[in-house]
């Protein structure tokens, strides 16, 4: 029997608030995008939310549509106390690995916030070295917290943009329809005009063209 689907959210300020309960008042959200693509960078993105003025729509970014995500990344980054975005290109993904590359772009993140956090929630089952004792890894994340959700709007609609540039670009890998993903029109571009400079060498169909 398949196991049934379990579904998490809408995100709350719960993780929050048990670190403004330590007395911790600037908690930062620290989420990416862009692990799976064959091209382009990862992205990460650090947000430290008003409690007082959120956008009351916030969500995992998964789950919203292009027009919903631009409204909201608008909103975030007008109201947010602090919003900051790092990267890693393709070439340090390559020469790093995907998790130490989104790790660095993480650091990037939080070395940019113009009000240092107290605190910080990560997305995932794991914290990049260097955050500090305060931090914690929480597993969906983006569907759980209001500040990672922040943080994954503002990382996709970062890294979307930059793709779309890139499709200017590169026009023969449709960049701007997938984003850099593996979808079968993308494999069948590099496969028909090969790699372009953005592409991630060490991924999937690309390690043979290296």
């Amino acid at each position: 029997m398949a196991k049934k689907k379990i579904e998490v959210g809408p995100p709350t300020f719960a993780h929050e608030q048990g670190f403004w309960n330590e007395g911790k008042s600037f908690v930062a959200g620290i989420d990416e995008a862009g692990r799976g693509p064959l091209a382009g960078p990862v992205v990460a993105a650090a947000v430290i939310l008003d409690r007082d003025a959120y956008p009351l729509r916030l969500n995992d970014s998964k789950k919203l549509n292009d027009a919903t995500l631009e409204a909201l990344f608008a909103e975030i980054m007008a109201n947010a106390v602090s919003v900051s975005v790092g990267l890693a290109t393709h070439a340090q993904i390559d020469e790093m690995n995907i998790r130490q590359a989104t790790f660095h772009a993480m650091r990037e993140a939080v070395l940019g916030l113009s009000v240092p956090a107290d605190a910080f929630i990560v997305d995932g089952n794991a914290l990049p070295q260097g955050l500090g004792k305060v931090a914690k890894a929480v597993i969906s994340g983006d569907a759980l917290s209001l500040s990672v959700a922040a943080a994954s709007i503002i990382a996709k609609v970062t890294r979307d943009r930059m793709m779309r540039e890139f499709a200017v670009q590169y026009p023969h890998y449709g960049f701007e329809g997938h984003m850099g993903y593996p979808t079968k029109a993308h494999v069948d571009a590099i496969a028909k005009h090969g790699p372009c400079p953005i592409h991630r060498m060490t991924f999937g169909p690309l390690k043979s063209a290296a």
